[in-house]
């Protein structure tokens, strides 16, 4: 696969590279129970009254799937920061699977916050995939701290999100597929080529990125390609159809009504999440607001920009 080819999602008319005002990059020290590591941030833009906090996916992702709002963000004067946690490509990896519980990124989160000088008045968090559900899981801790929450193709149940894989989405795939998928999990295989096969062709090409695999974006390659297994497979699990690992029974969906900041969900059509469920959410939130992405699946960013970039930024400039 041609890790060199970049997606006409770059050519947005009237961007120029040049747009981007970027703060460089800065290590943050985050305290642990097992000592002291930096993690990697950078700031892009400068508003005093609007910045975004990006948490990646994963668990053990990296921020280069956030690369597409350069494109977007600069030209409507949004500040916001990159971020690589604990574990993730550009930040420190400790060998230490105790550091890997949601309680302790929600601490290094709330850590990064206090080091960058965000609070109520200018602080947007926004999360995707696991980084919705950290951001979530933030703000039922620390949303005194918010101006804003936007929780992107996350649901606010692990047991919801399996539920809708076992009855939906495993049910549309070719069964001898899905079959043959699953002996790669029981056997503890899949890291077998033949398993990110057909991961590829029958579940990735319909409900991750919807962009042919052979055109996939070079930040979706090196984004996947960076993933930490260490942290990925104990909290997500073995299974790309679910959630499997200790993230297994999270469920924060009676705690939607205690999260009063405004809050925008993002669902789409073709995502591994429902987007029933992501309206749902919506409608839970105090001050909750949907935004639905028709031609998008899980990176709705890269295969429905036009729906996503324009609800999002409206959202934001609106608050």
């Amino acid at each position: 696969m041609d890790t060199r080819r970049r997606s006409s999602y770059f050519d947005t008319t009237g961007w120029r590279p040049e747009d981007v005002v970027s703060g460089g990059a800065r290590r943050i020290p985050i305290s642990t129970p097992s000592g002291e590591f930096s993690v990697w941030t950078k700031r892009v833009g400068t508003n005093p009254e609007l910045k975004v906090l990006l948490l990646h996916g994963g668990p053990g992702s990296t921020d280069e799937l956030y690369e597409p709002f350069d494109v977007w963000f600069p030209r409507a004067g949004i500040e916001y920061y990159y971020y690589d946690q604990l574990g993730s490509f550009r930040s420190d990896q400790p060998d230490d699977p105790s550091l890997w519980q949601l309680a302790r990124f929600v601490d290094e989160v709330e850590q990064v916050r206090i080091a960058l000088g965000l609070d109520s008045s200018n602080f947007v968090l926004l999360g995707q995939s696991w980084g919705g559900l950290l951001a979530t899981e933030y703000a039922v801790h620390h949303q005194e701290h918010l101006k804003a929450l936007v929780i992107s193709n996350m649901m606010a149940s692990a047991p919801e999100y399996n539920r809708y894989a076992r009855e939906v989405l495993m049910p549309a795939m070719d069964q001898d597929v899905l079959a043959e998928i699953q002996r790669f999990e029981a056997d503890g295989a899949t890291d077998d080529p033949r398993y990110e096969e057909l991961l590829l062709a029958h579940h990735y090409q319909q409900h991750v990125c919807r962009i042919p695999v052979a055109e996939w974006p070079d930040p979706v390659l090196r984004g996947l390609a960076h993933i930490n297994p260490s942290i990925y497979v104990p909290m997500q699990g073995p299974s790309e159809l679910g959630l499997k690992g200790s993230l297994e029974d999270w469920d924060r969906s009676a705690d939607l009504r205690s999260i009063r900041v405004p809050t925008l969900t993002i669902g789409a059509a073709h995502d591994t999440m429902d987007p029933a469920y992501m309206r749902w959410m919506a409608e839970q939130l105090p001050n909750g607001r949907y935004l639905h992405c028709p031609d998008g699946s899980h990176l709705s960013q890269f295969d429905d920009p036009g729906h996503y970039f324009p609800g999002l930024i409206d959202f934001l400039t609106g608050l």
